[in-house]
């Protein structure tokens, strides 16, 4: 996959930089919300326009006065952006007027060798005059916007496009990896580490990250797409109109869209109902998945990893083809394997099975375990064949499928994973009646 150029859009907190980039990117992936410093992360997302394909990216807003962990986290993060980024869109508030903020970004960012674009956001009315007095950030024309009633988004867009080079529009942006967990069960840093680079801020305050990011790498010379989530807590702990609550929302999209889930859970702190239940979501999505029990540098002993494997067979007794990893991120253990088991579960959730062998494997379960009858009528199997990959979903025809009960369901799946490997990938069985699509 050839690497698109990456714009990143870059300003002070509450300029509208989500805002712009939501218009852009066709959908609310980042969070707006009319607070300063909602973005902290940079998100990204593939955009096209006029012929041209490139990646943008949102970034938190740079405030160089605050000295907290975090804000300090941000402008790394926005520095990481700076220098890969092919174009630079310096974003301002038309209303608010030139700040002394803006003024210090612009000479921040005069130092950085992508070309930049000066937007001015907030011009609702599109009052040109008002964008003039941005002359003096020496940056180039100022370009007036309303990111918000998308006025002058084109020509902002065809400044861009004007310092990018034509790019074939390439659909395969690769395996998308979603790592969910509980809030600092280690998900942030797990991703920095397969992406060998701070791209998500890491912190010991829970819920740092607060939406789902799209971290496009390559392992093994394939494309991959790694999604960091925010954290799932308990609806309990969440406020009803809370920022969060929209971070649950994304998170649970992410998964949706997905190929693969990891769920990232807290060695040092057990296994908890919100784990469980963050497996059942991703066992409800049909999605296959790696269980990784993170933290691992905190435990010792074989006895202990004995026991995590004893109560998870119990815990997620619903999805018995489950496969875990104990890592740890602070010594790297195990970090290296997480991608191995991810192509192997996502193999296995590709797998298809000729029809002959699919019917081989039916008829010698039939003979080992009569099917079921009821009220003097029996179940009569007459063939089957997969319909679909991911999940694995096989329809098997029959005289009547009201006679089939779960546990002759769940027979003919076991018989299925003992002739064919589904390891850590789901399945469906779906009995229908013969001459039923």
């Amino acid at each position: 996959m050839s690497k698109l150029p990456l714009v990143a859009i870059v300003g002070r907190p509450n300029v509208g930089k989500s805002t712009f980039f939501n218009k852009i990117a066709g959908s609310k992936i980042s969070i707006v919300e009319d607070i300063p410093g909602v973005t902290r992360d940079r998100i990204f997302a593939n955009a096209e326009w006029a012929g041209y394909s490139f990646q943008i990216v949102d970034t938190g807003g740079l405030d160089f006065k605050k000295e907290d962990e975090i804000n300090t986290r941000i402008i790394e993060q926005a520095n990481l952006a700076i220098d890969l980024a092919d174009v630079i869109i310096f974003m301002v508030d038309g209303k608010a007027g030139v700040t002394h903020d803006d003024k210090e970004i612009a000479n921040y960012l005069r130092r950085a060798k992508a070309p930049k674009v000066l937007a001015v956001n907030k011009l609702d009315n599109f009052e040109r005059e008002k964008a003039y007095e941005f002359y003096e950030l020496g940056l180039g024309e100022p370009i007036p916007i309303s990111a918000e009633q998308s006025k002058g988004v084109g020509d902002l867009l065809d400044e861009v496009v004007k310092h990018l080079n034509k790019q074939e529009k390439d659909d395969n942006i690769g395996v998308k990896i979603a790592l969910l967990g509980k809030p600092n069960a280690g998900k942030s840093s797990i991703t920095n580490r397969l992406l060998g680079e701070d791209r998500v801020v890491v912190s010991s305050v829970a819920g740092t990250t607060r939406d789902a990011i799209d971290s496009p790498f390559n392992w093994n010379n394939n494309p991959y797409v790694l999604i960091d989530t925010a954290g799932l807590r308990r609806k309990s702990k969440i406020e009803p109109d809370s920022i969060e609550r929209y971070s649950i929302i994304r998170t649970l999209s992410a998964l949706e869209r997905c190929d693969v889930a990891v769920l990232i859970i807290d060695a040092n702190e057990g296994i908890s109902e919100q784990d469980i239940r963050i497996a059942g979501l991703i066992h409800e999505q049909g999605k296959p998945s790696v269980i990784v029990l993170n933290k691992w540098d905190l435990i010792s002993g074989e006895d202990k990893r004995k026991d995590f494997e004893k109560q998870l067979s119990v815990d997620l007794a619903f999805m018995k083809y489950y496969v875990t990893l104990f890592t740890s991120c602070k010594n790297g253990k195990n970090i290296g394997k997480i991608m191995s088991m991810v192509d192997m579960v996502y193999t296995n959730a590709k797998r298809e099975i000729p029809m002959s062998l699919f019917n081989n494997v039916l008829t010698n379960a039939i003979s080992a375990n009569e099917p079921p009858a009821k009220h003097g009528k029996r179940l009569k199997i007459i063939f089957g064949k997969q319909v679909s990959t991911c999940p694995p979903t096989f329809n098997i025809y029959c005289n009547d499928s009201s006679l089939v009960d779960n546990s002759y369901t769940r027979y003919i799946e076991n018989n299925l994973r003992r002739a064919f490997d589904f390891t850590g990938t789901p399945l469906k069985v779906v009995f229908k009646n013969r001459g039923e699509d």
